[in-house]
């Protein structure tokens, strides 16, 4: 008899808290703890996380397409695979980063020094520059585009959104969402005690959210996410639980724009157009 094993493992080192794995699985196997929660472990982590019910989870590996900054990882028989991606039902997230070295100057290392997950080396040798990004990691904050000086490096948002802080909401001198935050400077605390947004930064990963101690005083709406073409209705369900209905919804149809738009170029292309 041949059996597969499946293995899904978190590095907590990795994982920021926020409510991406736990809003897009189909299960509801994942669940938002606070370190207070896990303080019986031999290492308890230092900030929110999450936790994987067994008993629930069915090894789909939506999770760990969908968490942008690698915490998760599905395997079987101890080699990477993510079922959903091989069957074609969930699509592969895309990290997009594109970078023209021949602009990067020789001892340039801005956009190294600016990652604020440290996911980018910069190496020089026999005087080219190499640029050595680990895109799986990459959230697409955008930081390395903006401060590069030489136009150099080009990214992608994952996740297009919108972030609303309510400050009659906010509690006097709390800063647990700035904290909470894994972008540097997206939150900010401002002179009169109020939180500001940089939303060019944010990825709208949730996690200020999570970590927000009152409801409805941060909000936050994903309206997009940045992913290869799909052929399950599969994602669709996970989409609309990530952003909203109206969103899944606008999908749909710029899905069926395109498909229109294709079979008219094919058909434009085979020399016949019906009118």
């Amino acid at each position: 008899m041949y059996t597969r094993r499946y293995t899904l493992s978190l590095n907590r080192e990795l994982c920021v808290g926020c409510e991406l794995c736990r809003a897009a699985c189909p299960k509801e196997a994942i669940k938002v703890v606070k370190p207070s929660d896990l303080a019986d472990l031999e290492e308890p982590p230092k900030r929110i996380t999450v936790t994987v019910l067994e008993d629930k989870c069915n090894f789909c590996g939506i999770c760990s397409e969908i968490c942008v900054f690698g915490a998760f990882k599905q395997s079987i028989n101890d080699e990477e695979n993510i079922p959903v991606l091989a069957s074609e039902s969930f699509p592969k997230i895309i990290h997009e980063v594109k970078i023209d070295e021949s602009k990067c100057p020789p001892n340039c290392k801005v956009c190294e020094e600016v990652c604020p997950l440290h996911l980018i080396k910069v190496n020089f040798e026999g005087g080219k520059v190499r640029v050595d990004v680990d895109r799986e990691r990459c959230p697409g904050c955008r930081i390395c585009e903006v401060k590069c000086p030489y136009d150099a490096i080009h990214t992608r948002k994952i996740i297009s959104g919108l972030i609303k802080i309510n400050s009659e909401l906010c509690p006097e001198g709390c800063s647990e969402c700035v904290k909470a935050c894994p972008i540097p400077n997206v939150l900010s605390i401002s002179s009169d005690g109020k939180v500001n947004v940089n939303d060019l930064f944010c990825i709208y990963c949730g996690a200020c959210r999570n970590a927000c101690p009152v409801e409805g005083a941060l909000e936050i709406r994903r309206t997009a996410i940045y992913h290869a073409p799909v052929k399950s209705g599969a994602w669709n369900k996970a989409l609309e639980r990530l952003t909203s209905t109206e969103d899944m919804a606008k999908e749909l149809r710029s899905k069926l724009a395109s498909r229109a738009y294709d079979s008219v170029r094919r058909l434009q292309m085979g020399g016949r157009v019906r009118r």
